[in-house]
């Protein structure tokens, strides 16, 4: 009876140790912090930053090189591969040894029970020695050798803050491991069996001596032969830890946030990121001079979204902000986003790409757009618009479209910082009125290449900077590749006119289709340009928001797009869709659909939907006196001696400004005395427009100043009464301006011009408060 309780407490005991032995070790062994580590695409170090505890600890990497390997193996434990976690014959001779110099002179343990030591550090006790024995075996029956040795590179002290032999090899050589010789390797191999006695830069004879005698250790076990063991002792012991590689330093900021304690591997291509941080260092030199001490860029490959280089900004020293990442800093977009209108146009057939659009002075409830230049040119070609960046234009098509549609078009293009409705936007949406992201914007222009080089079928790639881990944008794209091609076919021009008017033309080896902006007050500059391959996204201006004169997309960011894609090497231009075009008759004067009045006409391949057009309206056919120089009608003018013709003519404020700018331009003849309602109207006005409601416009001091409208007439001779509610309020002749001191509320203004003609319109006129100012 009581040997069997006997047996059945060993029995309970062995089980209760067995338990315990299998529990006995940690899930996780070290739960150290890590730094956060950046590797391009293929393998070589981009920087790292340190641990949240100080130490330099890369994260486990990959097995270490064959060289360190056998190094540490001949002089910490050559049976590694043969013991099962303790060699008992390296344990009795450490204990011998131990009891002969009456000191501890050899522990006697195993790289699997430095592991073990490592994770607990704890003292170095006799009872500390047995757990260590212990759960070594336990190690041994969890993890393979390769995973043990893997563990131990990783975790061994370096000296100093250095642990893990990724960190020690840049951190003392300024390379990876694989790239070691064996003398380094001999180095580093000897370190961490005395960490603190042995530090690169001090007791450097001590070190040289276990080097060497570790390089001859090899020497004899045939590892190497006499010439390398005689050249690897000649090299130098490290001078003191290097400076680790900084070639990407606002990604690693980056990735300290989303893949904190970890290694990644990016999609960062390192020539391409040299040739980067080249380009922008000279365009640096060249912009701090005129205090524009930041900008950024970045290149991503068309066909995949990778980020190829991420440069977030120049290193213009903290006081200007070179820690602020702007690739992901919302700015004002200036014009960036004029294409996605035009394309949309385009898409849902709303006009045609080069016909003509107003540009006139445009007033919308005190939105006063201007073009950068002050100019106007009373009608200009829409692809003409789009690659000079014309603001008015944009506008009046915006109105069009609706900002809110677009406003909801840019939310499924991508772009993530619209965090308010379109109300808060409006028509400004157009202009920079909303901020972007360097991000967004080159990934909103990739996606337009991508959809036009690879047709509308495949998945739309995004930006993304892991490689391995590519991302596909989700839903419908809006944009058929042959809309885009319109666009694409504007964007391709090379020269293009500064803000100041003066045409400056930009090389380029191959075809570009390329845009820049320039926000309100001279703070952001953007040029972002594609090619079949890549886009290229480049920001510069000033972190803290400051303007600067001559800070625009032309002058400052599109010189660093063509310096930067100099050292690209891509093809010549995107192959043109196949699918969605149809041949149209086109008016060469209007760049609409022809209609059987334009005389001149030229066919051309469009967008499908651009079907749905109607024929050109600016060509109309009016009846002239038997001279031809005046208009007439039936009412007023024999029709037998009538000449009928054909003839191009504008609304009246855009024929005032294109006939500035076009001496080819002929001027609608005046209607016959006598002779009223034609089909053309003689006025129009300039300001204010219909519907709009005006303030009244004050000084500083309370008094109320005069307001000026303004009328065009077709005929610059010809005389305008102007009246307000009935009253008359003067004539103008030729500029057809005047001042007026309206009371406020709601008035009718009447013009009546020489012939009788007359022109309406009601307008509130608004008092501004002194709170107003």
């Amino acid at each position: 009876m009581r040997r069997r309780l006997k047996i059945r407490i060993l029995f309970g005991l062995a089980v209760l140790l067995g338990v315990w032995f299998y529990f006995s070790l940690p899930e996780n062994l070290f739960p150290a912090e890590y730094s956060t580590v950046v590797l391009d695409r293929d393998g070589e170090l981009l920087g790292a930053s340190i641990a949240t505890d100080g130490q330099w600890r890369f994260p486990m990497g990959e097995s270490p090189s064959e060289k360190f390997e056998k190094a540490l193996l001949y002089y910490e434990d050559e049976y590694f591969y043969y013991h099962p976690g303790v060699n008992p014959i390296s344990t009795l001779r450490a204990l011998w040894q131990n009891i002969q110099r009456g000191e501890v002179v050899s522990g006697g343990s195993t790289i699997t029970m430095q592991v073990i030591r490592l994770s607990r550090q704890r003292g170095r006790t006799f009872l500390e020695k047995i757990f260590e024995m212990i759960l070594a075996t336990r190690l041994e029956l969890r993890h393979s050798k390769n995973e043990i040795l893997d563990l131990y590179s990783a975790n061994a002290p370096f000296g100093g803050n250095v642990v893990g032999l990724d960190a020690a090899a840049w951190r003392y050589y300024g390379r990876s491991p694989s790239e070691l010789s064996w003398s380094e390797a001999a180095t580093l191999a000897v370190l961490p069996n005395s960490p603190g006695l042995i530090h690169p830069g001090r007791n450097r004879n001590a070190l040289k001596l276990k080097r060497d005698f570790l390089l001859d250790k090899l020497l004899e076990n045939g590892e190497i032969d006499s010439l390398t063991n005689r050249l690897a002792k000649t090299e130098e012991i490290p001078q003191k830890p290097k400076e680790l590689p900084a070639r990407s330093v606002h990604l690693l900021n980056r990735m300290r946030v989303e893949n904190p304690g970890s290694i990644t591997k990016s999609t960062i291509d390192l020539r391409l990121q040299e040739h980067l941080y080249e380009v922008l260092d000279r365009a640096y030199s060249k912009l701090s001079p005129n205090e524009i001490h930041n900008a950024a860029a970045i290149i991503a490959r068309v066909n995949t979204g990778e980020v190829l280089a991420y440069i977030g900004n120049v290193a213009s020293g903290i006081d200007h902000g070179q820690d602020v990442d702007i690739i992901k800093a919302p700015r004002s977009t200036g014009s960036l986003l004029k294409p996605f209108l035009y394309t949309a146009m385009i898409q849902e057939g709303l006009m045609m790409p080069g016909e003509l659009v107003p540009d006139i002075p445009l007033y919308i409830d005190g939105f006063n757009p201007n073009n950068f230049d002050g100019s106007f040119d009373g009608a200009v070609p829409a692809n003409e618009a789009l690659y000079r960046s014309l603001n008015v234009p944009a506008v009046q098509i915006l109105r069009q479209y609706r900002y809110e549609k677009f406003h909801s078009l840019l939310n499924d293009l991508g772009m993530s910082t619209l965090d308010t409705d379109a109300g808060r936007y409006g028509l400004s949406l157009i202009l920079g009125g909303a901020e972007g992201t360097l991000w967004d914007m080159s990934q909103m222009y990739l996606q337009m290449g991508f959809r036009l080089a690879n047709g509308k079928n495949s998945p739309l790639p995004v930006l993304h900077t892991e490689k391995g881990n590519p991302k596909t944008m989700e839903g419908p794209y809006p944009f058929d590749p042959a809309a885009i091609w319109h666009t694409f076919d504007a964007l391709k021009q090379v020269i293009r006119p500064d803000e100041e008017g003066r045409w400056q033309s930009f090389s380029s080896s191959s075809t570009v289709a390329w845009k820049t902006g320039t926000s309100f007050g001279h703070r952001d500059a953007w040029a972002i340009g594609v090619t079949p391959q890549y886009v290229v996204g480049v920001w510069t201006g000033n972190a803290d928001g400051e303007g600067r004169p001559g800070l625009t997309g032309i002058k400052t960011a599109a010189p660093i797009m063509f310096d930067i894609l100099s050292g690209l090497e891509y093809e010549n231009w995107f192959l043109k869709p196949t699918q969605g075009w149809k041949s149209m008759e086109i008016c060469s004067r209007s760049g609409k659909r022809a209609s059987d009045l334009c005389p001149e006409t030229h066919f051309s391949q469009v967008f499908n939907s651009l079907f749905i057009q109607t024929g050109c309206d600016y060509h109309r056919k009016i009846h002239l006196d038997a001279g031809g120089n005046f208009r007439v009608t039936a009412e007023c003018y024999p029709v037998s001696r009538m000449l009928d013709t054909t003839w191009f003519a504008l609304p009246p404020v855009q024929e005032y400004f294109y006939s500035l700018r076009n001496g080819s331009y002929s001027i609608l003849p005046p209607l016959k005395t006598g002779c009223r309602g034609d089909q053309f109207a003689p006025m129009q006005f300039i300001y204010p427009n219909a519907g709009s409601s005006v303030y009244i416009p004050y000084q500083l001091d309370g008094s109320k100043s005069k307001l000026l409208l303004e009328i065009a007439h077709r005929d610059k001779k010809e005389v305008v009464y102007w009246h307000i509610d009935h009253e008359y309020q003067g004539m103008t002749r030729g500029n057809h301006q005047l001042a007026i001191d309206p009371e406020p509320g709601l008035h009718t203004i009447t013009l009546v011009d020489g012939n009788g003609e007359k022109l309406s319109r009601r307008i509130t006129f608004l008092k501004r408060y002194k709170g107003d100012y």
